[in-house]
């Protein structure tokens, strides 16, 4: 079988983490899986995908533009995988994806009718978002999540582990009311619940090819978008002694990052910050709102005295700001820590643009 699944879902919902663990479980357990990550940036390194491939995933990534729109790349890239002996691949899209069913699904079976078989088109949400969008307080951050819910297939309720079972399942039943036209399936990708059961109906389920009513043109969603920026930095650091702990380095850049855009009123869905040294060991820190724990992934295991880091952001201000923050915290946190860090890459643009 050769069977193409798109991830879209709300910044923070676990697709990488979602990607990861089901691509290991399949390879494990039914035949051979891939995932893809991709995002905007001009040749920049995804944190994601180096994350994946640390960590021994089949992974690989496609920069500079959105599979929305770079079919032939994307194709290629499905085939190579599919000529390996993978069953299954997976993707996830950059920013929010809306339009990604129109412009994937519908863009790939018009130019490739034949080529491979589209799964599903799969939509991640976390108890969190889920539980704004039934009080109606999520705002326009609210209005592209029901975007994405509207184009879902199979709607994936993900970190089931955080809810007691009478709150997942009123969860689960308040999505599967709203959006009827998706199946509704609860997992934990961080304890692997249910990944047996996603496994099944992405090999399963097909498709629907749906035109889901959504206006993409309207002034809610573009006005969301317009706030949105992204921020893509890599560097390397050279530590100055042998007992430095780089999971607490990054994790102090993001606390840095967080007081600095509550301070002015900003917010940040998703910041990923990824390091690792020469010999492979990692860690990695993300943070995922202004009011939430900033999260440890990954710790790293040992010291080093070399590091590389890799920080992926999207937030809700403005380009200019969110540069002068970020450097700030980096320039800052390396001087705490005594590391001379060199800037290897940086982009920086707003999504509406």
């Amino acid at each position: 079988m050769r069977k193409f699944v798109v991830f879209s879902g709300f910044l923070g919902s676990g697709k990488t983490t979602t990607m990861m663990a089901l691509t290991r479980y399949y390879t494990a357990h039914h035949g051979k899986a891939a995932m893809i990550s991709n995002d905007l940036g001009e040749g920049v390194t995804l944190a994601d995908d180096r994350l994946a491939r640390l960590s021994g995933v089949n992974a690989s990534q496609i920069t500079d533009e959105c599979i929305c729109f770079c079919h032939d790349v994307l194709t290629d890239r499905l085939n190579a995988y599919f000529d390996d002996g993978c069953d299954l691949v997976l993707s996830d899209i950059p920013g929010f994806g809306v339009g990604a069913l129109e412009h994937v699904y519908h863009g790939l079976h018009s130019k490739y009718p034949d080529e491979f078989e589209l799964g599903p088109f799969t939509v991640l949400v976390e108890p969190r978002n889920a539980a704004l969008l039934k009080t109606g307080k999520s705002g326009d951050m609210g209005y592209i999540l029901h975007a994405q819910l509207m184009e879902a297939d199979l709607i994936v309720l993900n970190k089931c582990d955080l809810l007691e079972s009478a709150e997942l399942e009123a969860d689960r039943r308040w999505l599967a009311e709203h959006y009827p036209q998706a199946e509704v399936l609860t997992i934990s990708a961080a304890t692997g619940q249910g990944l047996e059961d996603l496994s099944l109906a992405l090999m399963r389920g097909k498709a629907s090819m749906r035109h889901p009513d959504i206006n993409y043109e309207d002034e809610d969603l573009q006005s969301a978008m317009d706030r949105l920026t992204e921020y893509y930095l890599e560097y390397a650091a050279q530590v100055c002694c042998n007992d430095f702990d780089g999971t607490e380095y990054l994790s102090e850049i993001a606390h840095r990052v967080q007081e600095a855009l509550r301070a002015g009123g900003y917010e940040i869905p998703h910041m990923k910050l990824l390091g690792w040294e020469p010999e492979g060991d990692f860690g990695k820190v993300d943070l995922l709102g202004v009011e939430r724990p900033i999260e440890v992934f990954h710790r790293f295991t040992r010291p080093c005295t070399e590091l590389a880091v890799v920080l992926n952001a999207n937030a809700a201000c403005p380009a200019a700001v969110l540069d002068k923050v970020i450097r700030a915290a980096v320039e800052e946190a390396s001087q705490l820590y005594r590391l001379e860090a060199s800037l290897f890459k940086k982009e920086c643009f707003n999504l509406g643009e």
